[in-house]
């Protein structure tokens, strides 16, 4: 598989977890339901491995394309994103609730659009 098949594979995939925060972030009803019900923190849980997923997935594009691809795209702070997939993966036991639904609320929709058009882009280039 060529290098941009790979890339195009990974921006899907990585669209795709965005896909799935949207659809079930739509069913919490607040903050509080992560911290008051089993349910809710399992859902937390959930909603932390998509995020490690895209964290993942990013990095894996920028070094498949040496950095030269999602740079281009400065909409979206793509530091941050592979900061936070560190977090929650070596640093679990301090997990802020309130910071993963701040993300879920009011970040993945503007990252699934860029997303949608790094594949587009891809798409048109390959």
């Amino acid at each position: 598989m060529s290098n941009t098949l790979l890339v195009l594979e990974t921006l899907k995939q990585t669209a795709n977890a965005a896909e799935k925060i949207l659809y079930r972030f739509s069913k919490i009803p607040s903050l509080d339901y992560f911290l008051t019900s089993d349910e809710g923190l399992e859902k937390l849980d959930a909603f932390c491995m998509q995020l490690i997923a895209i964290g993942e997935s990013l990095k894996h594009i920028d070094k498949l394309t040496h950095h030269s691809l999602l740079i281009n795209y400065p909409e979206i702070n793509w530091k941050a994103i592979k900061g936070m997939r560190d977090i929650l993966t070596h640093h679990y036991f301090d997990l802020d609730a309130e910071a993963v639904y701040d993300v879920c609320q009011n970040d993945i929709i503007p990252l699934l659009e860029i997303l949608n058009r790094i594949i587009a882009d891809v798409t048109h280039e390959g």
